[in-house]
């Protein structure tokens, strides 16, 4: 069973992994396993709340559209692996690493 790792900005925070499965959206395993991650527009790409990094496995994901383009360059400190959280679908069997980016300076969900 292909896992994800979650790596945190926040310096008093450890990695934390768990099982994701294929069809699952990265929002969704981050909220079911009690890790903090907000989504003010409740997952429907209208907001870059649950903006992350992913660091490993890309490939393995659905591809961004435009939408979800538009709304990461809104988000805080965008870069070339910036994604919405709410809009990642494992589609392969494959092991990702992401980092969620400093939630305290967020105000939402």
């Amino acid at each position: 069973m292909p896992q994800i790792t979650f790596r945190f900005e926040e310096k008093d925070k450890s990695p934390v992994t768990v099982a994701i499965d294929k069809g699952e959206m990265i929002l969704d395993v981050a909220l079911d396993n009690d890790i903090q991650l907000h989504h003010n527009c409740g997952a429907v790409c209208a907001c870059s709340t649950c903006h992350i990094y992913v660091d490993s496995g890309a490939d393995s994901l659905t591809e961004i559209s435009e939408k979800e383009e538009d709304f990461v360059d809104r988000a805080r400190n965008p870069k070339y692996n910036s994604r919405l959280a709410c809009q990642c679908t494992l589609l392969e069997e494959t092991d990702l690493v992401v980092t969620i980016p400093d939630q305290s300076v967020i105000i939402g969900h």
